[in-house]
C-alpha cells in the first residue's frame, strides 16, 4: 500500500499547487470571502464548526448512506441473481432499471419527501435509488460474463448449475461487483446530500444549505470538504474490502 501511494505523487503535487494558487489568488484578487473562501478560510471554517460538523449531523449523513447502500446491495444481489437465472425476469426488469436512470434524481426526490416526510426513511430512498443501478448492472453483467471453459470444466466433472454458479460464476463475478460497488460507495454521499438538502433536520447537507442561507461561505466549503473526505473514505474502505476478498480467490 505503502509502495502504491507513492506512485500517486504527481496527484499530491498537483493538488498543493492548486491549493497555493487558490491561496494567492483569492488574496491578491481581492475576492470577497462570502463569494470565494481562501483555503486557509475554509480550515478555519471547519475548525469554528467542527462540534456541528463532527457531531450530530456527520452522524446523521453517515447513517442515511450505510443503510441506504446497505439496502442497495441487498437488493441489487437479490435482483442480478434473479435475471441471471431467468431470462423472463432479465427481459422484465432490465428495461426498468434504465428507463429508472432517465429520470433526474433532483426531480424525483421531494417526491420522496412526500412520502416520507423528512425522515431517515426519505434520504435512504434517495441513496438507493443512485446507488442501486451501478451495483445491479456490474454485478449481472459480471455473472453474465463468467468462463464458458471453466464452467464447461466443471459440467464434465457433474457440477450442477448451482454448484457452478457458487463455485465458478461468483467468484468471476466479485472484480465486476466490487468496481460497481466502489462508486455506488461515491454515490451514496451524493444521494444522503441531496436528500438532506431537499428537506432535513439534520446531516451535512443540511448544514451546508443552512450557512448558504447565511452567506457563510466558509461553512458551506467545510462541509463540502468533509462530503469529500467521506466520499474518499467510502471508497478506500471498500478498495481495502476487494484486495482482501479476491486475495483469497
Amino acid at each position: 500500500m505503502r509502495r502504491k501511494a507513492y506512485t500517486y505523487w504527481p496527484a499530491v503535487v498537483f493538488f498543493v499547487v492548486l491549493l497555493v494558487a487558490w491561496e494567492m489568488g483569492v488574496k491578491i484578487g481581492g475576492v470577497p470571502s462570502f463569494i470565494l473562501p481562501a483555503p486557509s478560510e475554509i480550515i478555519g471554517g471547519l475548525i469554528r464548526y467542527s462540534s456541528e460538523l463532527f457531531g450530530v449531523h456527520l452522524l446523521a449523513t453517515v447513517e442515511e448512506m450505510l443503510v441506504g447502500l446497505l439496502l442497495s446491495i441487498l437488493l441489487a444481489v437479490s435482483l442480478s441473481v434473479l435475471m441471471f437465472f431467468s431470462p423472463l425476469f432479465e427481459k422484465m426488469f432490465y428495461p426498468v432499471l434504465i428507463v429508472s436512470q432517465t429520470v433526474p434524481l433532483i426531480a424525483i426526490a421531494p417526491v420522496f419527501a412526500l412520502w416520507f416526510g423528512y425522515s431517515l426513511s426519505s434520504k435512504v430512498a434517495v441513496v438507493v435509488l443512485i446507488s442501486f443501478f451501478p451495483l445491479v448492472v456490474s454485478l449481472y453483467d459480471g455473472l453474465k460474463s463468467g468462463d464458458s471453459e471453466v464452467v464447461d470444466l466443471l459440467r464434465t466433472f457433474g457440477a450442477n448449475r448451482v454448484q457452478i454458479f457458487w463455485k465458478a460464476q461468483v467468484p468471476m463475478a466479485l472484480p465486476s461487483f466490487f468496481s460497481g460497488l466502489k462508486v455506488a460507495a461515491v454515490f451514496s454521499v451524493t444521494g444522503a446530500t441531496i436528500g438532506e438538502w431537499l428537506g432535513a433536520e439534520q446531516g451535512l447537507g443540511y448544514f451546508g444549505r443552512r450557512m448558504s442561507s447565511a452567506l457563510r461561505a466558509d461553512g458551506v466549503f467545510a462541509s463540502v470538504l468533509v462530503l469529500s473526505l467521506l466520499g474518499v473514505l467510502m471508497f478506500t474502505v471498500v478498495y481495502m474490502w476487494e484486495k482482501r476478498m479476491l486475495k483469497h480467490k
